[in-house]
């Protein structure tokens, strides 16, 4: 091997140098100009993609009784799963995972992702371990609790993740409801984002979860199928 001429060593030195610079001024590089925050703001206040304060999704009579929503919610997600997902776009994903994504006609301009795969357990186990050991799958979370417990399968669940820097933390609050009695032994949860007056914003922004649904179905002895439908802005 020769020594590099003169031009691949001016390329090396641009290159150190354009490297260096991304890395010095990193937090002046990734900016969105005002401009385009106006515009994603004015598209997001029409869309309404802000929580819902929880007192009113927990009243009844002629305003949202969230036990129908739920009930609702799940039965359409297993009319979906037994029609295998129909109309989903698949796109690539990650080793052993697949992905895909959906637009929702609502005018709000985040789309519905989904991705399945295989886990090593039973349902069971795989729903105690999305529900109560956060911890040990998310390694962006800093924090979580559960704030209160409006019923033996609901509750409102704050948490805090990690953003890679200059992004700030995201705080997100949540109801989320959960089901082990669907046929074959599957298992379920779903959550959405509520506003909740006992817990401040810790810090960061403020996110917002549309729809979260974790489908935990039973295949092979032992196993399980996981399917993650997440709709969510992180601001």
């Amino acid at each position: 091997m020769g020594k590099p001429d003169q031009k691949d060593l001016n390329e090396n030195m641009a290159a150190t140098q354009g490297l260096s610079h991304m890395i010095t001024d990193c937090k002046k590089l990734f900016q969105v100009s005002h401009e385009i925050l106006l515009q994603l703001s004015s598209s997001y206040m029409a869309a309404d993609a802000y929580p819902h304060p929880l007192t009113d999704l927990v009243c009844q009579g002629e305003r949202k009784d969230l036990h129908s929503y739920f009930e609702q919610s799940v039965q359409n997600l297993l009319k979906e799963s037994s029609e295998k997902f129909k109309g989903w776009l698949t796109t690539p994903g990650p080793l052993n995972t697949e992905l895909s994504c959906k637009k929702v006609g609502d005018g709000h301009p985040l789309r519905l992702w989904k991705v399945s795969t295989d886990v090593e357990a039973p349902p069971a186990v795989v729903l105690h371990r999305v529900l109560r050991e956060r911890h040990l799958w998310d390694e962006d979370l800093l924090q979580s609790k559960v704030v209160e417990a409006l019923d033996k399968d609901m509750e409102v669940y704050h948490y805090v993740t990690d953003s890679m820097a200059p992004h700030p933390h995201r705080d997100c609050m949540v109801l989320r409801c959960w089901r082990t009695d669907l046929p074959r032994g599957a298992c379920l949860l779903m959550s959405l984002s509520v506003e909740h007056d006992k817990v401040p914003v810790e810090g960061g922004v403020k996110a917002v979860v549309l729809t979260s649904q974790f489908l935990i179905e039973p295949s092979a002895t032992g196993h399980s199928r996981v399917t993650h439908i997440c709709r969510a802005d992180l601001r």
